[in-house]
Protein backbone atom coordinates (compact mmCIF):
# COMPACT_ATOMS: atom_id res chain seq x y z
CA UNK A 1 0.00 0.00 0.00
CA UNK A 2 1.24 3.27 -0.69
CA UNK A 3 -0.28 6.43 0.68
CA UNK A 4 -3.69 6.94 2.76
CA UNK A 5 -6.36 5.10 1.90
CA UNK A 6 -9.26 7.36 0.90
CA UNK A 7 -12.15 5.88 -0.55
CA UNK A 8 -15.21 7.83 -1.31
CA UNK A 9 -18.44 6.52 -3.01
CA UNK A 10 -19.79 8.28 -5.68
CA UNK A 11 -22.86 6.35 -6.66
CA UNK A 12 -24.79 6.59 -3.62
CA UNK A 13 -25.42 10.09 -3.66
CA UNK A 14 -28.96 9.58 -5.10
CA UNK A 15 -30.08 7.24 -2.16
CA UNK A 16 -31.78 8.49 0.73
CA UNK A 17 -29.18 7.43 3.51
CA UNK A 18 -25.58 7.84 5.17
CA UNK A 19 -23.63 4.93 5.84
CA UNK A 20 -20.50 6.12 6.38
CA UNK A 21 -17.99 9.01 5.69
CA UNK A 22 -14.91 9.78 3.53
CA UNK A 23 -12.49 12.05 2.02
CA UNK A 24 -12.24 15.70 1.89
CA UNK A 25 -14.34 18.51 2.32
CA UNK A 26 -16.43 17.97 -0.24
CA UNK A 27 -17.61 14.58 0.66
CA UNK A 28 -20.72 13.13 1.76
CA UNK A 29 -20.99 10.36 3.59
CA UNK A 30 -21.47 7.33 1.69
CA UNK A 31 -24.79 6.02 1.07
CA UNK A 32 -26.08 9.11 1.64
CA UNK A 33 -29.06 9.76 -0.01
CA UNK A 34 -31.48 12.43 0.07
CA UNK A 35 -32.67 13.92 3.52
CA UNK A 36 -35.69 11.75 2.98
CA UNK A 37 -35.06 8.15 3.81
CA UNK A 38 -32.03 7.89 5.72
CA UNK A 39 -30.77 3.94 6.35
CA UNK A 40 -28.41 2.78 8.31
CA UNK A 41 -25.21 0.69 9.46
CA UNK A 42 -25.90 -2.17 11.57
CA UNK A 43 -24.67 -3.94 14.55
CA UNK A 44 -22.64 -7.65 15.28
CA UNK A 45 -20.96 -9.90 12.96
CA UNK A 46 -23.30 -12.05 11.83
CA UNK A 47 -25.86 -11.15 14.20
CA UNK A 48 -29.38 -9.40 13.73
CA UNK A 49 -29.96 -6.96 16.70
CA UNK A 50 -33.14 -7.50 18.59
CA UNK A 51 -35.98 -5.43 17.86
CA UNK A 52 -35.95 -1.92 18.40
CA UNK A 53 -39.09 -0.47 20.73
CA UNK A 54 -41.44 1.56 18.85
CA UNK A 55 -40.29 4.57 20.01
CA UNK A 56 -38.92 7.01 17.20
CA UNK A 57 -34.93 6.53 16.63
CA UNK A 58 -34.59 10.01 16.70
CA UNK A 59 -35.87 11.18 19.97
CA UNK A 60 -35.42 7.80 21.86
CA UNK A 61 -32.69 6.85 24.62
CA UNK A 62 -29.72 4.64 23.66
CA UNK A 63 -30.75 0.83 24.26
CA UNK A 64 -28.80 -0.09 27.51
CA UNK A 65 -26.60 -2.74 28.03
CA UNK A 66 -28.44 -4.51 30.12
CA UNK A 67 -31.44 -4.49 28.23
CA UNK A 68 -29.18 -5.96 25.05
CA UNK A 69 -27.60 -8.82 26.54
CA UNK A 70 -29.18 -8.90 29.99
CA UNK A 71 -28.58 -7.89 33.56
CA UNK A 72 -25.84 -10.42 34.96
CA UNK A 73 -24.20 -10.32 31.25
CA UNK A 74 -23.78 -6.78 31.36
CA UNK A 75 -22.85 -6.30 34.99
CA UNK A 76 -20.21 -8.40 33.97
CA UNK A 77 -18.87 -6.69 31.33
CA UNK A 78 -19.40 -3.77 33.37
CA UNK A 79 -17.11 -5.09 35.82
CA UNK A 80 -14.23 -6.04 33.32
CA UNK A 81 -14.25 -2.35 32.56
CA UNK A 82 -14.02 -1.12 35.89
CA UNK A 83 -11.08 -3.27 36.68
CA UNK A 84 -9.36 -2.14 33.37
CA UNK A 85 -9.98 1.66 32.75
CA UNK A 86 -7.65 4.22 34.51
CA UNK A 87 -10.53 6.53 34.35
CA UNK A 88 -11.75 8.09 37.55
CA UNK A 89 -15.21 7.78 36.40
CA UNK A 90 -15.52 5.79 33.38
CA UNK A 91 -18.52 4.62 31.72
CA UNK A 92 -18.91 1.23 33.01
CA UNK A 93 -22.49 1.33 33.77
CA UNK A 94 -25.08 -1.21 32.58
CA UNK A 95 -27.40 1.53 31.61
CA UNK A 96 -25.11 2.74 29.06
CA UNK A 97 -25.25 0.71 25.71
CA UNK A 98 -22.63 -2.27 25.30
CA UNK A 99 -20.85 -0.53 22.91
CA UNK A 100 -19.57 2.70 25.13
CA UNK A 101 -19.15 -0.21 28.13
CA UNK A 102 -16.75 -1.94 24.96
CA UNK A 103 -15.54 0.99 23.95
CA UNK A 104 -14.03 2.35 26.80
CA UNK A 105 -12.37 -1.42 27.47
CA UNK A 106 -10.38 -1.19 24.19
CA UNK A 107 -9.44 2.58 25.07
CA UNK A 108 -8.04 1.53 28.02
CA UNK A 109 -6.35 -1.42 26.63
CA UNK A 110 -4.61 0.48 24.45
CA UNK A 111 -3.62 3.12 26.97
CA UNK A 112 -2.39 -0.39 28.87
CA UNK A 113 -0.39 -1.42 25.90
CA UNK A 114 1.52 1.44 25.67
CA UNK A 115 4.18 -0.12 28.22
CA UNK A 116 4.60 -3.29 26.38
CA UNK A 117 1.76 -6.72 26.53
CA UNK A 118 -1.36 -5.96 27.64
CA UNK A 119 -3.27 -7.33 30.56
CA UNK A 120 -4.42 -10.66 30.34
CA UNK A 121 -8.04 -9.55 29.97
CA UNK A 122 -7.62 -7.56 27.18
CA UNK A 123 -8.57 -9.69 24.61
CA UNK A 124 -8.40 -9.30 21.47
CA UNK A 125 -4.72 -7.70 22.05
CA UNK A 126 -5.48 -3.96 20.92
CA UNK A 127 -3.17 -3.81 18.57
CA UNK A 128 -4.23 -7.35 16.36
CA UNK A 129 -6.20 -7.46 13.34
CA UNK A 130 -9.22 -9.00 15.39
CA UNK A 131 -9.40 -5.55 17.41
CA UNK A 132 -9.22 -4.16 14.08
CA UNK A 133 -12.29 -5.85 13.35
CA UNK A 134 -14.00 -4.75 16.53
CA UNK A 135 -13.87 -1.16 15.51
CA UNK A 136 -16.25 -1.93 12.58
CA UNK A 137 -18.31 -4.29 14.90
CA UNK A 138 -18.60 -1.74 17.76
CA UNK A 139 -19.81 0.93 15.13
CA UNK A 140 -22.68 -0.73 14.01
CA UNK A 141 -23.46 -1.78 17.32
CA UNK A 142 -23.58 1.65 19.00
CA UNK A 143 -25.86 2.61 15.82
CA UNK A 144 -28.18 -0.11 16.25
CA UNK A 145 -28.28 0.64 19.72
CA UNK A 146 -29.02 3.90 19.20
CA UNK A 147 -25.58 5.44 20.70
CA UNK A 148 -24.53 7.85 18.06
CA UNK A 149 -22.03 9.40 19.79
CA UNK A 150 -19.95 5.71 20.76
CA UNK A 151 -20.71 5.08 17.02
CA UNK A 152 -19.17 8.49 15.89
CA UNK A 153 -16.34 8.08 18.14
CA UNK A 154 -15.36 5.03 16.12
CA UNK A 155 -13.92 7.07 13.09
CA UNK A 156 -11.12 8.99 15.78
CA UNK A 157 -11.75 11.98 18.32
CA UNK A 158 -13.06 14.30 15.91
CA UNK A 159 -15.85 11.66 14.48
CA UNK A 160 -16.21 11.43 10.66
CA UNK A 161 -14.91 13.91 8.46
CA UNK A 162 -16.75 16.94 8.20
CA UNK A 163 -19.65 15.18 10.21
CA UNK A 164 -20.36 17.06 13.13
CA UNK A 165 -22.07 14.75 15.99
CA UNK A 166 -25.80 16.28 15.86
CA UNK A 167 -25.25 15.71 11.45
CA UNK A 168 -23.82 11.99 12.05
CA UNK A 169 -26.93 11.59 14.58
CA UNK A 170 -29.31 13.06 11.76
CA UNK A 171 -28.62 10.89 9.33
CA UNK A 172 -29.51 8.09 11.30
CA UNK A 173 -33.16 9.42 12.50
CA UNK A 174 -35.15 7.23 9.85
CA UNK A 175 -33.69 4.14 10.73
CA UNK A 176 -35.27 0.52 13.15
CA UNK A 177 -32.29 -1.19 12.86
CA UNK A 178 -29.10 -2.31 11.35
CA UNK A 179 -27.77 -5.81 10.77
CA UNK A 180 -24.08 -6.06 9.67
CA UNK A 181 -21.95 -9.45 8.21
CA UNK A 182 -18.15 -8.91 7.98
CA UNK A 183 -15.87 -11.11 5.83
CA UNK A 184 -12.31 -11.56 5.61
CA UNK A 185 -9.86 -8.96 6.53
CA UNK A 186 -6.81 -10.37 5.82
CA UNK A 187 -3.95 -9.15 6.38
CA UNK A 188 -2.56 -5.33 7.75
CA UNK A 189 -0.39 -3.29 5.28
CA UNK A 190 2.09 -0.30 6.19
CA UNK A 191 1.97 3.17 5.12
CA UNK A 192 4.17 6.27 6.33
CA UNK A 193 4.29 4.76 9.95
CA UNK A 194 0.63 3.55 10.23
CA UNK A 195 -1.02 0.30 9.37
CA UNK A 196 -4.34 -0.43 7.77
CA UNK A 197 -6.74 -3.00 7.35
CA UNK A 198 -9.45 -3.58 4.70
CA UNK A 199 -12.71 -5.27 6.49
CA UNK A 200 -15.31 -6.41 3.76
CA UNK A 201 -18.85 -5.84 5.33
CA UNK A 202 -21.90 -6.63 3.76
CA UNK A 203 -24.84 -4.39 5.89
CA UNK A 204 -29.01 -4.35 5.90
CA UNK A 205 -30.80 -1.33 7.29
CA UNK A 206 -34.48 -1.12 7.97
CA UNK A 207 -35.93 2.13 8.11
CA UNK A 208 -38.82 2.64 10.11
CA UNK A 209 -40.94 2.85 6.76
CA UNK A 210 -40.16 -1.15 7.52
CA UNK A 211 -38.23 -0.47 3.62
CA UNK A 212 -34.94 -2.64 3.75
CA UNK A 213 -31.67 -1.33 1.79
CA UNK A 214 -28.86 -3.44 1.80
CA UNK A 215 -25.07 -2.49 0.79
CA UNK A 216 -21.86 -3.89 0.36
CA UNK A 217 -18.46 -2.94 0.67
CA UNK A 218 -15.51 -2.14 2.80
CA UNK A 219 -14.06 0.20 5.88
CA UNK A 220 -10.28 0.54 6.34
CA UNK A 221 -9.52 1.23 9.70
CA UNK A 222 -6.01 2.23 10.34
CA UNK A 223 -3.86 2.88 13.91
CA UNK A 224 -0.30 4.47 13.82
CA UNK A 225 2.88 1.84 14.04
CA UNK A 226 3.76 1.81 17.55
CA UNK A 227 5.75 4.97 17.24
CA UNK A 228 7.21 6.53 20.05
CA UNK A 229 5.79 9.53 21.05
CA UNK A 230 2.12 7.99 20.09
CA UNK A 231 -1.23 8.79 22.08
CA UNK A 232 -3.42 5.76 23.45
CA UNK A 233 -5.71 7.19 20.77
CA UNK A 234 -3.53 7.15 18.15
CA UNK A 235 -2.53 3.68 18.74
CA UNK A 236 -5.98 2.09 18.77
CA UNK A 237 -7.63 1.19 15.24
CA UNK A 238 -10.17 3.60 13.74
CA UNK A 239 -12.13 3.65 11.03
CA UNK A 240 -10.26 5.93 8.43
CA UNK A 241 -12.33 5.75 4.99
CA UNK A 242 -15.35 3.28 3.80
CA UNK A 243 -16.40 2.35 0.38
CA UNK A 244 -19.95 1.22 0.28
CA UNK A 245 -22.38 0.64 -2.26
CA UNK A 246 -25.92 -0.20 -2.53
CA UNK A 247 -27.26 -3.95 -3.67
CA UNK A 248 -30.44 -4.55 -5.47
CA UNK A 249 -33.35 -5.30 -3.23
CA UNK A 250 -34.59 -9.10 -3.20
Amino acid sequence: MTGRYRICAGPLASLTLALAACGGPADRQAGAPEPAETPRPATDTAARAAPLPSTPVATGEPRSCAAEIGGQAAERRAQLCRTLSPATHPPCNVANSCAMIDDEIARSCALLSRAGSPPADCRPDPRSNEAALDVVKRYYAALDARDYATAWLQWGQDGPPNQPLEKFRQGFARTRSTHVTIGSAGEAEGAAGSLYLTVPVTVEATLDSGALQRFRGHYIVRRVNDVDGATADQLRWHIDSAHLQPLPPR
